[in-house]
């Protein structure tokens, strides 16, 4: 299993091709805005030459974000980062924009957990471990399964009530629908 504390590696082939060194497969720069998406931290480095190229390959992500009409940069900000590569502030704007996003972040940690009150009741993890095993049930455990898993007697138990259920409310509607 990879450690997803140390960055992904992509490696930049001299074909402008883009290899995942933990997978061991070319991916795009779509595929390397999923890792991002998903929490992972990546390195994109020339083959040939060592070269560190992460900041040229985000930057080329975002441009296609936004040509797409995926907007999240307003023009005004456009503008002030462009003039900030020409102005003493040169030296202040990435600490303010790292700390401007760090502060977006925790709000917004802080706002979906203030968004589900029901966390805080109690039975509510029983309750969240039962919509988890109906809904394995009903997907046939394709949805979140990262391979075969040993059930114990109880989940199996529990497993087959609801796939009893499951049965008789699909015999329900097909005479409902005769």
């Amino acid at each position: 299993m990879a450690e997803t504390n140390k960055p992904l590696l992509i490696k930049r082939y001299a074909s402008r091709r883009l290899y995942n060194t933990e997978t061991s497969d070319y991916v795009t720069l779509e595929d390397i805005a999923g890792f991002i998406r998903d929490g992972r931290e990546v390195q994109i480095v020339d083959l040939k030459s060592g070269d560190d190229l992460t900041r040229q390959y985000l930057l080329q992500i975002i441009a296609e974000h936004e040509s797409r009409g995926e907007s999240v940069l307003p023009v005004g900000v456009l503008n002030d980062l462009v003039r900030s590569y020409s102005t003493q502030a040169a030296s202040v704007v990435p600490q303010f924009l790292a700390m401007s996003f760090d502060m977006l972040r925790d709000g917004q940690s802080k706002m979906m957990e203030n968004m589900n009150p029901m966390a805080k009741m109690p039975g509510y993890d029983a309750m969240r471990a039962q919509q988890e095993a109906f809904m394995k049930a009903m997907t046939g455990g394709l949805m979140g399964s990262s391979g075969p898993q040993m059930e114990s007697d109880d989940d199996a138990t529990e497993l087959d009530e609801i796939k009893k259920q499951l049965a008789e409310l699909q015999s329900k509607l097909s005479r409902m629908s005769k």
